[in-house]
Parts: C-alpha cells; sequence; structure tokens
C-alpha cells in the first residue's frame, strides 16, 4: 500500500509524526511525506524532526505564502502532476490548512482515497477560512478520523456516513506525550516562578487596530497581577508595530520552537490564546486556558477541559483570571482516547 501523508504547516507536523511513525512497522507500506511549502518556519530545526521521528519530505512543492485563492490553486497546480506520478493508494491529510483542503480536491478529482485526520471539528463561523476548508475536506474524504465524540455528530449531521467516520482520538496529544519529559526539561532564563502564556495571531484579533489595541490594554492589566510572557507571531508584532501600539511592558518573545513552548506551556499559571491546538494541550496538560474567541471549533477543550471563552470582553477575562489567581480555576479532565495512541490507531485502520 502506498500512503501519501501531506503537510504545509506547522501543526500539521505535530499531526503527522505519530501517524508515519505507527505505520513504519506495518508491512508493504510505502509512505511518501509531501510538503506543498505553505509555510516555512525556521523554528522547525533538525533537532525537532529527529525528536518526532519526522524524515525530511520526500517531496517539497515551495509554494510559498499567497492569499487564499493563489495559494490553493498553487497547490492544487503543482501537486497534480506528483500525484498522477506516484499514484498512490491512500493519502492522507491533516488539520485545516489550505494544503488539506487543495490536496484533497484533486484526489477526489482523479478518485484517489482520502483520510482526514481530525475530521469533523467545527467552529460553525464561516467567516473563518479554516472552517471552510474543514467542511470541504470532509465532504470529499471517503475515512474520517475524528478526536471527539462532537466530530461524529457534526459529521452525522452533514450527511456523512457513519461507516465512513472513525473516532481514533487526539493525534496532536500523541506528539505532546512523546515530547513533553523532553520539554520539561527546557528551562528558560530569567522567567518569573508564576506566569501567563500569551499567544495571538487570528486575523480577526490582530487585523483590526482597534481590537488590538483593547486585547494589549486587557494583557497589560493582566501584568500588573501576573506577569505576561508573549511569544510574538511575526504577524502580530507587525501589526503592533503598524498601529503604533505598546506593548513593550510585556515580556515579547521571538516565536519558540514547539519543544520550548511546550515547556513554557506545561508550567504556564495561565494560557491567554486564540489557537486552536494550544486549547487541546492546555486541556491534556490540565493548565487553565482563556481563550480570545468568541467560539471555537474544539468545544471538548471546553465542555470537559480547562478551557473558557472569555471572547474579546475584558470583563470576562479579568473575571476568570481572578478565579486563576484566587485557585479557583475550571478543573477539567482529559477527553476520551486523548492517550497518546491514536496515530497507531489509524494505522491499525488502515494497514491492519
Amino acid at each position: 500500500m502506498k500512503i501519501f501523508h501531506i503537510v504545509g504547516a506547522r501543526p500539521n507536523f505535530m499531526k503527522v509524526a505519530p501517524v508515519l511513525n505507527a505505520l513504519k512497522s506495518r508491512k508493504n507500506v510505502v509512505q511518501t511525506l509531501v510538503h506543498t511549502g505553505q509555510h516555512y518556519d525556521a523554528n522547525m530545526s533538525d533537532i525537532f524532526f529527529e525528536q518526532l521521528g519526522i524524515p525530511a519530505p520526500d517531496v517539497n512543492l515551495a509554494v510559498g505564502s499567497g492569499s487564499h485563492a493563489r495559494q490553493t490553486a498553487e497547490i492544487m497546480t503543482r501537486f497534480e502532476p506528483v500525484l498522477l506520478e506516484r499514484a498512490p493508494d491512500v493519502v492522507l491529510v491533516y488539520g485545516d490548512v489550505n494544503s488539506t483542503v487543495a490536496t484533497a480536491l484533486v484526489c477526489a478529482k482523479l478518485g484517489v482515497r482520502v483520510g482526514h485526520v481530525e475530521a469533523g471539528l467545527r467552529s460553525f463561523d464561516r467567516t473563518m477560512p479554516e472552517e471552510i476548508n474543514r467542511l470541504v475536506t470532509d465532504q470529499l474524504a471517503d475515512m474520517l478520523y475524528t478526536p471527539s465524540e462532537d466530530g461524529d455528530l457534526n459529521l452525522q449531521r452533514e450527511g456523512i456516513a457513519k461507516d465512513k467516520i472513525f473516532r481514533v482520538g487526539n493525534v496532536m496529544i500523541d506528539s505532546l506525550v512523546k515530547l513533553l519529559p523532553v520539554a520539561r526539561r527546557q528551562t528558560r532564563e530569567g522567567l518569573p516562578e508564576r506566569y501567563a502564556l500569551v499567544t495571538l495571531h487570528r486575523p480577526a484579533n490582530v487585523d483590526d487596530s482597534p481590537t488590538l489595541k483593547r486585547i494589549l490594554q486587557s494583557l497589560l492589566e493582566v501584568n500588573r497581577d501576573l506577569s505576561v510572557v508573549f511569544p510574538a507571531h511575526p504577524r502580530t508584532r507587525q501589526r503592533i508595530s503598524e498601529f503604533g501600539l505598546n506593548a513593550e511592558q510585556l515580556r515579547v518573545l521571538d516565536p519558540l520552537p514547539y519543544i520550548d513552548f511546550l515547556g513554557l506551556q506545561s508550567r504556564a499559571t495561565v494560557v491567554i490564546t486564540d489557537s486552536g491546538g494550544i486549547q487541546e494541550e492546555s486541556t491534556y496538560l490540565g493548565v487553565p486556558c482563556l481563550t480570545l474567541r468568541e467560539n471555537t471549533e474544539r468545544p471538548v477543550t471546553v465542555t470537559l477541559g480547562t478551557n473558557v471563552l472569555v471572547g474579546r470582553d475584558p470583563e470576562k477575562l479579568r473575571s476568570e483570571l481572578a478565579l486563576v489567581l484566587a485557585g479557583k480555576a475550571k478543573k477539567g479532565s482529559v477527553p476520551s482516547l486523548w492517550d497518546g495512541n491514536t496515530g497507531e490507531r489509524i494505522a491499525a485502520l488502515l494497514a491492519g
């Protein structure tokens, strides 16, 4: 069996590694790792690939950045001849980035089976490009691997046949479990014992000057009671500069490699974020998470986990932070099948 794995952006590497490694032990499985080049991240160093057990990509389409339409079209154009030449039996796509939907479209039109890892997640907010990618990919996929029960229910509501849906757990947690011991050994000089770890990158939060200004003002308030450590996404840092905003009192860091960030996250008093993956990681780690969004495609982190949606409401952020500081933060639990064995379950379904 010939299997393609498609990666395009930073989170995809944490998702592909467990599946790729689990399939290594299966007989008669030939794997090809295709990097679309949607994002290039210098923090994805050789040591990171080594620790995750990921080989260098076999194919790099090198599409680079661009508008959603241009990038999606470029991926489709460059991927099609590779698919025709190498003729895989199955193509596995991960998450909700443009690479996911673009390659799924090419496969669907050429009759190649598609498996979607992390299927069924829904924010029900179609202003988010990722939501469109999720909806389209799930309609095209032949095998839908979901992380939690809400994913199954969403897919069934959308008319996906039950026999295509497989609840396997959260593949991101596999990578977290594997790398957490290494991450906890990472030390960062000059950081206080207690701190709020902040990430901020969604266009709705950082591309509008008044919105970003309000969020920064809220973080400056947080900083009075709890030091804010803020590894800033380049886009976010650029917007802060363009809009002439002040973040000097915060500990603004350059973006961190995954393992360094995971170490910081595991020791944080609270995480304040607009990232989907971090909502999941903080739930597994038992770290309180305050999410600067009105919705989430990972509702299990709210219903079962440590996540609280605070939107862009400074009062809500203030009150939830007060609970954290008083030792009354929400106590979550780890969802079913978030146990570090999701890659093995996917491999067993694919290759026996």
